[in-house]
């Protein structure tokens, strides 16, 4: 009898993991080229930041983006040290100084989906949740693409592990 009850809750317990893992769940990708790089969690309102050196300007720059209901990519906001060559002098509902950086926030831009050249020079990393991944290495330099998909934990897992082993907290 007891036997019959362990493998009772044992067949519960695989089941319920098999459809966590079989279950589409919402995503933010990063591709290079049609593979996954890199997923994490992307349910609708998650935000993530791009941060590199700018070519020119030999400064941070960052950019705010949002998963909107669809699951489109949002520009929300932007921050840089200085005012260069292409940079608008307003964007979005208000611009403000803050600590050394020009703050543009209120933008509401369409991005979906957003392809970056990530050269090692510029050094991209891509904030999320307080981690720190580095998409810049030596080589060519990829070009990135972010969107959002639908999809088992079964077929991101390769991708979201790799996210997991290349992070670093923010300070």
């Amino acid at each position: 009898m007891i036997g019959s009850r362990r493998r009772g809750w044992l067949a519960l317990v695989l089941a319920l993991v098999a459809t966590a893992a079989l279950l589409p769940l919402p995503w933010l990708v990063v591709l290079e080229g049609q593979r996954p790089r890199l997923a994490l969690p992307g349910p609708t309102g998650t935000t993530f930041v791009l941060r590199w050196t700018h070519s020119v300007e030999r400064e941070d720059w960052e950019e705010r983006f949002r998963i909107e209901p669809d699951g489109g990519l949002m520009l929300v906001a932007t921050r840089f040290k200085t005012f260069g060559a292409g940079v608008p002098d307003q964007a979005g509902t208000e611009t403000h100084l803050q600590n050394g950086w020009v703050v543009m926030s209120g933008i509401r831009r369409p991005v979906d989906p957003l392809h970056v050249q990530a050269a090692a020079a510029e050094h991209y990393r891509l904030r999320y949740r307080g981690w720190t991944l580095a998409l810049t290495g030596p080589g060519t330099p990829p070009i990135l693409t972010f969107t959002t998909r639908d999809a088992p934990l079964l077929t991101m897992l390769p991708a979201l592990l790799r996210a997991v082993g290349r992070h670093w907290r923010t300070p």
